[in-house]
């Protein structure tokens, strides 16, 4: 069975996490300093605070900006539930957006319907790996939260996704862009919403009992995300040149992938497909040929709150398969999946 995904790993990350079990120091200390330096410099923004996952990541920027009870956050209704439970940590409301059919980003007009007197915050997902239309957000002048999890590399326009927003996260789980196991990241230009994130990650040897967490990083973790760092372009260029070979076998065929809008770079963390009806008998039969296809996004959001309203996540969501592509993936593998692809979609009836 060909994975729907995995992690790219060599030597070099394997003796950079060697390194650290020989030092004997494990847990947050020099390189985890070492590896928030670098990815801020690599993003473009002044300063970073690792921690011990994406989500923790995202709970923390939203008590960096001092979101709370009362307080309303909106984000696309089209994502993973970990948005979700990242407001719920902080007893503010979630509300959810529509998403865009071209590139099943946070649809702005949705948004824009959705703001209140009450809204803190925007988190933004750029979505599969492509950058979702920032300009027009950031032009409502409230606080975003842009959330890279998926789309570590890309730009909009001459800027690095996580650069544009008051403050940006990352995940490093074993699948996305880079991997560290589990981890993720603040990045901000801030430096006061940093200093509060930075009290908040550590609750050991404090003068006081204000709530905090355990959300360190350690330094074995950040020894990897700095060794899989070094070989992001090379991921990005891997992940495009795959990509390329799957829009060449989809030219002209009725199921397609996302659009993407001139002036911003797709990295394809996922590949994913709309077909012209539901996805399941193409997954199914997919899998039958040893190739492990998924739905993009397990269930979207609204349908755990019994929300209605949402028509283009819930069309996206009953139509899109998201294809394997990471790049450890073998010539051969390729070959095979394109091969089947172009079989199944023009048999028909996908």
């Amino acid at each position: 069975m060909i994975s729907h995904s995995r992690p790219t790993l060599d030597d070099s990350d394997r003796k950079a996490v060697l390194s650290v079990l020989e030092s004997g120091h494990l847990v947050q200390g020099e390189k985890v300093a070492c590896f928030e330096k670098d990815l801020a410099a690599y993003i473009g923004t002044k300063s970073g605070v690792a921690v011990s996952s994406g989500t923790a990541a995202l709970h923390l920027a939203l008590l960096g900006l001092e979101v709370g009870p009362g307080d309303e956050v909106i984000f696309p209704t089209f994502v993973c539930g970990a948005l979700l439970q990242a407001v719920s940590y902080v007893r503010a409301t979630p509300v959810l957006a529509d998403i865009d059919s071209r590139t099943f980003n946070i649809d702005a007009g949705s948004l824009k319907k959705r703001i209140t007197k009450k809204t803190r915050a925007i988190i933004v997902p750029h979505m599969f790996g492509l950058p979702a239309d920032m300009e027009e957000i950031l032009s409502l002048g409230i606080p975003v939260i842009e959330d890279c999890a998926q789309a570590i590399g890309s730009k909009y326009g001459s800027a690095k996704t996580g650069s544009l927003g008051k403050i940006s996260i990352f995940s490093f789980y074993a699948t996305k862009m880079l991997a560290t196991g589990e981890g993720g990241m603040v990045l901000s230009d801030d430096e006061g919403i940093l200093e509060r994130i930075r009290d908040l990650r550590d609750y050991d040897e404090r003068e006081d009992l204000q709530l905090r967490f355990n959300y360190k990083m350690t330094d074995m973790q950040a020894a990897l995300g700095v060794s899989q760092l070094k070989k992001l372009p090379l991921f990005i260029w891997r992940r495009k040149e795959i990509a390329e070979c799957f829009n060449r076998c989809l030219d002209g065929g009725s199921a397609l992938p996302p659009v993407s809008p001139p002036g911003r770079e797709h990295v394809y963390y996922r590949y994913v497909i709309l077909h012209e009806g539901d996805s399941a008998s193409f997954i199914h039969d997919m899998r039958r040929k040893g190739i492990d296809c998924r739905r993009p996004v397990f269930k979207p959001l609204h349908r755990y709150l019994n929300l209605s309203g949402y028509p283009v996540a819930e069309d996206v969501w009953r139509r899109s398969s998201s294809i394997p592509i990471y790049p450890s993936m073998m010539n051969g593998q390729r070959k095979h999946i394109t091969e089947h692809l172009q079989a199944l979609l023009t048999r028909g009836g996908h």
